[in-house]
Protein backbone atom coordinates (compact mmCIF):
# COMPACT_ATOMS: atom_id res chain seq x y z
CA UNK A 1 0.00 0.00 0.00
CA UNK A 2 1.07 3.69 0.44
CA UNK A 3 4.39 4.50 2.78
CA UNK A 4 4.94 6.89 4.61
CA UNK A 5 2.78 7.77 7.84
CA UNK A 6 -0.05 5.13 8.03
CA UNK A 7 -3.29 6.06 9.06
CA UNK A 8 -3.46 4.72 12.59
CA UNK A 9 -5.90 4.03 15.57
CA UNK A 10 -5.37 4.35 19.76
CA UNK A 11 -7.76 4.20 22.53
CA UNK A 12 -7.47 6.16 25.77
CA UNK A 13 -8.98 3.03 27.96
CA UNK A 14 -7.34 -0.53 28.04
CA UNK A 15 -10.24 -2.21 29.60
CA UNK A 16 -12.64 -2.61 27.03
CA UNK A 17 -14.58 -5.82 27.42
CA UNK A 18 -14.46 -8.30 24.89
CA UNK A 19 -17.43 -10.57 23.85
CA UNK A 20 -16.55 -12.77 20.63
CA UNK A 21 -14.08 -10.86 18.74
CA UNK A 22 -16.01 -7.84 18.65
CA UNK A 23 -15.55 -5.35 21.75
CA UNK A 24 -18.03 -2.64 23.97
CA UNK A 25 -16.67 0.49 25.16
CA UNK A 26 -16.60 -0.11 29.62
CA UNK A 27 -19.64 -0.65 30.78
CA UNK A 28 -21.23 -1.51 27.60
CA UNK A 29 -22.61 1.89 27.24
CA UNK A 30 -25.52 2.06 24.47
CA UNK A 31 -28.40 4.21 23.24
CA UNK A 32 -31.73 3.80 25.37
CA UNK A 33 -33.59 0.98 24.20
CA UNK A 34 -36.28 3.32 24.13
CA UNK A 35 -34.24 5.44 21.89
CA UNK A 36 -34.15 3.59 18.63
CA UNK A 37 -34.82 6.82 16.33
CA UNK A 38 -31.58 9.02 16.51
CA UNK A 39 -31.04 12.28 14.82
CA UNK A 40 -27.66 13.57 13.39
CA UNK A 41 -26.31 17.17 12.43
CA UNK A 42 -23.22 18.24 10.49
CA UNK A 43 -21.42 21.53 11.89
CA UNK A 44 -22.91 24.28 9.77
CA UNK A 45 -19.63 25.89 9.52
CA UNK A 46 -18.58 23.09 7.08
CA UNK A 47 -20.72 24.19 4.77
CA UNK A 48 -21.12 20.10 3.15
CA UNK A 49 -22.15 19.52 -0.19
CA UNK A 50 -25.32 17.16 -0.67
CA UNK A 51 -23.41 14.54 -1.86
CA UNK A 52 -21.13 14.12 0.90
CA UNK A 53 -24.11 14.42 3.01
CA UNK A 54 -25.79 11.62 0.82
CA UNK A 55 -22.55 9.72 1.75
CA UNK A 56 -23.35 9.92 5.37
CA UNK A 57 -26.93 8.82 4.84
CA UNK A 58 -25.74 5.65 3.02
CA UNK A 59 -23.02 4.82 5.94
CA UNK A 60 -25.66 5.59 9.04
CA UNK A 61 -28.06 2.77 6.34
CA UNK A 62 -25.78 -0.13 6.58
CA UNK A 63 -26.42 -0.18 11.07
CA UNK A 64 -30.15 0.46 10.69
CA UNK A 65 -30.19 -2.34 8.13
CA UNK A 66 -28.90 -4.97 10.86
CA UNK A 67 -30.47 -3.33 13.90
CA UNK A 68 -34.15 -1.65 15.08
CA UNK A 69 -32.58 1.83 14.55
CA UNK A 70 -33.06 4.34 12.64
CA UNK A 71 -31.19 7.55 11.55
CA UNK A 72 -32.86 11.15 10.62
CA UNK A 73 -30.94 13.97 9.43
CA UNK A 74 -31.97 17.07 11.11
CA UNK A 75 -30.75 21.07 10.48
CA UNK A 76 -30.35 21.57 14.30
CA UNK A 77 -26.63 20.80 15.17
CA UNK A 78 -26.82 21.42 18.94
CA UNK A 79 -30.10 19.15 19.84
CA UNK A 80 -29.28 16.17 17.08
CA UNK A 81 -28.44 13.28 18.61
CA UNK A 82 -25.43 12.91 16.72
CA UNK A 83 -22.99 15.44 15.93
CA UNK A 84 -20.79 15.80 12.78
CA UNK A 85 -17.62 17.55 11.75
CA UNK A 86 -14.67 18.07 10.15
CA UNK A 87 -11.75 19.92 12.33
CA UNK A 88 -8.36 20.51 12.09
CA UNK A 89 -5.54 20.40 14.94
CA UNK A 90 -6.45 20.95 18.24
CA UNK A 91 -10.37 21.45 18.05
CA UNK A 92 -11.03 21.25 22.18
CA UNK A 93 -12.14 17.95 22.72
CA UNK A 94 -8.50 16.83 24.26
CA UNK A 95 -7.55 14.65 21.08
CA UNK A 96 -6.18 16.80 18.31
CA UNK A 97 -5.57 15.79 14.80
CA UNK A 98 -2.16 15.15 13.43
CA UNK A 99 -2.81 16.00 9.29
CA UNK A 100 -2.75 13.80 6.68
CA UNK A 101 -2.80 10.46 7.53
CA UNK A 102 -2.42 9.34 11.00
CA UNK A 103 -5.80 10.02 12.98
CA UNK A 104 -8.34 10.28 10.66
CA UNK A 105 -11.22 10.52 12.75
CA UNK A 106 -12.73 9.69 16.37
CA UNK A 107 -16.51 9.33 17.47
CA UNK A 108 -17.72 8.90 21.55
CA UNK A 109 -19.68 5.85 22.60
CA UNK A 110 -23.11 6.64 23.78
CA UNK A 111 -24.49 9.43 24.87
CA UNK A 112 -22.29 11.71 23.84
CA UNK A 113 -22.72 11.32 20.16
CA UNK A 114 -19.97 13.46 18.91
CA UNK A 115 -17.85 12.43 15.56
CA UNK A 116 -14.92 14.40 13.88
CA UNK A 117 -13.28 13.94 11.21
CA UNK A 118 -9.97 15.68 10.25
CA UNK A 119 -10.43 17.71 8.04
CA UNK A 120 -6.61 17.87 6.70
CA UNK A 121 -7.25 14.74 5.26
CA UNK A 122 -7.34 14.32 1.34
CA UNK A 123 -11.32 12.31 1.73
CA UNK A 124 -12.19 10.38 -1.22
CA UNK A 125 -16.48 10.90 -1.39
CA UNK A 126 -17.09 8.99 -4.53
CA UNK A 127 -15.27 5.64 -3.47
CA UNK A 128 -12.97 5.98 -6.74
CA UNK A 129 -9.07 6.16 -6.83
CA UNK A 130 -8.43 5.75 -10.07
CA UNK A 131 -9.06 9.46 -10.88
CA UNK A 132 -5.75 10.64 -10.07
CA UNK A 133 -6.20 10.71 -6.54
CA UNK A 134 -3.41 11.06 -4.08
CA UNK A 135 -1.43 8.24 -2.64
CA UNK A 136 -2.95 9.39 1.09
CA UNK A 137 -6.32 9.70 -0.18
CA UNK A 138 -8.94 8.11 2.32
CA UNK A 139 -12.14 6.74 1.79
CA UNK A 140 -14.67 8.87 3.64
CA UNK A 141 -17.39 6.60 3.23
CA UNK A 142 -15.36 3.40 5.21
CA UNK A 143 -14.58 5.61 7.81
CA UNK A 144 -18.03 7.01 8.24
CA UNK A 145 -19.49 3.13 8.98
CA UNK A 146 -16.38 2.79 11.10
CA UNK A 147 -16.91 5.79 13.34
CA UNK A 148 -21.16 5.66 13.30
CA UNK A 149 -20.14 1.41 15.01
CA UNK A 150 -18.54 3.34 17.96
CA UNK A 151 -21.07 6.07 18.19
CA UNK A 152 -23.35 3.45 18.99
CA UNK A 153 -21.07 1.42 21.56
CA UNK A 154 -19.23 -1.11 18.95
CA UNK A 155 -15.39 -1.02 20.11
CA UNK A 156 -12.91 -2.66 17.77
CA UNK A 157 -12.73 -5.87 16.47
CA UNK A 158 -9.76 -8.13 16.09
CA UNK A 159 -11.38 -9.35 12.72
CA UNK A 160 -9.59 -8.01 9.95
CA UNK A 161 -12.98 -8.74 7.67
CA UNK A 162 -14.50 -6.44 10.30
CA UNK A 163 -15.86 -2.92 9.56
CA UNK A 164 -14.37 -2.47 13.65
CA UNK A 165 -10.77 -3.81 12.81
CA UNK A 166 -9.14 -0.59 14.36
CA UNK A 167 -7.11 0.47 10.92
CA UNK A 168 -7.48 1.10 7.02
CA UNK A 169 -4.77 2.06 4.39
CA UNK A 170 -4.93 5.17 1.76
CA UNK A 171 -6.46 3.77 -1.49
CA UNK A 172 -8.65 0.89 0.10
CA UNK A 173 -12.47 1.26 0.53
CA UNK A 174 -14.46 -1.22 3.14
CA UNK A 175 -17.93 -0.05 3.66
CA UNK A 176 -20.03 -3.82 4.26
CA UNK A 177 -20.67 -4.90 7.56
CA UNK A 178 -19.01 -8.46 8.38
CA UNK A 179 -20.64 -10.71 10.44
CA UNK A 180 -18.56 -9.92 13.33
CA UNK A 181 -19.99 -6.70 13.20
CA UNK A 182 -23.72 -7.68 13.09
CA UNK A 183 -22.98 -10.23 15.85
CA UNK A 184 -21.85 -6.96 17.71
CA UNK A 185 -24.35 -4.47 16.98
CA UNK A 186 -26.99 -6.73 17.68
CA UNK A 187 -25.74 -8.01 20.90
CA UNK A 188 -26.36 -4.42 22.14
CA UNK A 189 -29.20 -3.36 20.04
CA UNK A 190 -31.21 -6.78 19.06
CA UNK A 191 -31.74 -7.06 15.29
CA UNK A 192 -33.92 -5.56 12.48
CA UNK A 193 -36.91 -7.86 12.01
CA UNK A 194 -36.37 -7.35 8.23
CA UNK A 195 -33.20 -8.61 8.15
CA UNK A 196 -32.31 -11.79 6.32
CA UNK A 197 -28.77 -12.15 7.64
CA UNK A 198 -27.71 -12.74 4.43
CA UNK A 199 -23.76 -11.67 3.74
CA UNK A 200 -22.75 -9.63 0.86
CA UNK A 201 -21.81 -10.78 -2.38
CA UNK A 202 -18.10 -10.59 -3.82
CA UNK A 203 -17.92 -7.29 -4.56
CA UNK A 204 -14.62 -5.37 -6.45
CA UNK A 205 -12.00 -3.05 -4.38
CA UNK A 206 -9.30 -0.59 -5.70
CA UNK A 207 -5.88 -1.17 -4.35
CA UNK A 208 -2.96 0.31 -5.40
CA UNK A 209 0.09 -1.22 -5.93
CA UNK A 210 3.91 -0.45 -4.63
CA UNK A 211 4.03 1.49 -8.31
CA UNK A 212 1.28 3.84 -7.07
CA UNK A 213 -0.94 2.17 -9.87
CA UNK A 214 -4.53 1.33 -8.74
CA UNK A 215 -6.66 -2.16 -9.74
CA UNK A 216 -9.40 -3.67 -9.18
CA UNK A 217 -9.34 -6.61 -7.08
CA UNK A 218 -12.49 -9.22 -6.38
CA UNK A 219 -12.37 -10.44 -2.70
CA UNK A 220 -15.26 -10.95 0.13
CA UNK A 221 -14.18 -8.45 3.21
CA UNK A 222 -10.43 -8.80 2.43
CA UNK A 223 -8.92 -5.05 3.63
CA UNK A 224 -6.39 -3.86 5.73
CA UNK A 225 -7.76 -0.78 7.43
CA UNK A 226 -5.90 1.90 9.59
CA UNK A 227 -8.44 3.65 11.47
CA UNK A 228 -9.28 5.82 14.63
CA UNK A 229 -11.65 6.20 16.67
CA UNK A 230 -13.26 7.89 20.16
CA UNK A 231 -15.86 8.93 22.68
CA UNK A 232 -16.34 9.62 26.59
CA UNK A 233 -14.06 7.34 26.34
CA UNK A 234 -12.15 7.65 23.33
CA UNK A 235 -10.73 5.77 20.44
CA UNK A 236 -9.37 7.31 17.66
CA UNK A 237 -10.22 6.15 13.67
Amino acid sequence: MNSGKQPRTHSSNSTIHTVAHYEFFPGKPRWPESKTELTYAFLPENQLSENVKSLFGRAFERWSEVTPLTFTETTSYSRADLKIGFFSGDHGDGEPFDGVLGTLAHAFSPPAGRFHLDGDENWVTDGNFLNGSPVSAVDLESVAVHEIGHLLGLGHSSVEDAIMYPSISSGTRKVELARDDVMGIQELYGSNPNYNGSEPSLIPRQERDSSGTYYLHYSLWEFVMPLVIGTFLLFTL
